[in-house]
């Protein structure tokens, strides 16, 4: 079965249109298909280190708009579709996710072993705001896919074998990385908006009737 798996990925790298290809295997994993689009992307940076972050940025584009496929088809199918194509313990283990992360839960998702479409019909499944899934999805896809970019663009085949060697543990640290990221950006909103709470209590009280 990974022998025929990595065959069809040779044959999607040396197509006309390896690009599209790249774009269509992530969308279609971000939303119902199973194979990672990571394995073609490494085969392509090391075919071609120099086309390497281009092909990362057409990853992380079909990931995300597979990703809002995916919140689609949770937000109208609602938790039957999940429970319909998922283990019933996968989806309760991401419904806490999102009780207690909201959307930012989709930044976590490469660390744990549930499916990255999971996720994003879970994010429509339990009406997660559309935005934040989205900015978040944007955000750890980007992070992913990225560095994996980065890394063949600068070392080419050497960052094959690193890359699938080491591909659990390089998935933890970003999303460690991504959660600091996110509970960065979660901080400076909150205190923001308390300043702006206090802002305009402070208007109020030098209003006609102080």
């Amino acid at each position: 079965m990974k022998e025929r798996l990595f065959q069809w990925i040779e044959a999607l790298a040396a197509s006309p249109h390896p690009g599209a290809w790249l774009f269509l295997l992530a969308f279609a994993e971000a939303s119902f298909f199973p194979v990672p689009p990571d394995v073609l992307l490494i085969t392509l940076g090391v075919v071609a280190p120099e086309k390497a972050i281009g092909y990362a940025l057409i990853t992380t584009a079909g990931s995300v708009l597979g990703g809002a496929l995916g919140y689609a088809i949770g937000l109208y199918g609602g938790r039957p579709v999940l429970l319909r194509f998922f283990d019933r313990t996968k989806v309760a283990a991401v419904e806490r996710l999102y009780d207690r992360y909201n959307a930012w839960a989709t930044g976590i998702a490469g660390l744990t072993p549930i499916p990255y479409k999971v996720f994003t019909i879970g994010g429509g499944a339990f009406r997660i705001r559309f935005r934040v899934f989205m900015l978040a999805s944007l955000a750890s896809r980007g992070l992913r896919f990225m560095t994996e970019g980065i890394l063949l663009y600068f070392f080419g085949a050497a960052a094959r074998r690193f890359l699938y060697e080491q591909f659990n543990w390089l998935s933890i640290a970003l999303v460690i990385v991504g959660i600091l990221g996110f509970w960065a950006v979660h901080r400076v909103g909150k205190h923001a908006h308390a300043r702006e709470i206090e802002r305009q209590g402070a208007v109020e009280g030098d209003g006609p009737g102080a």
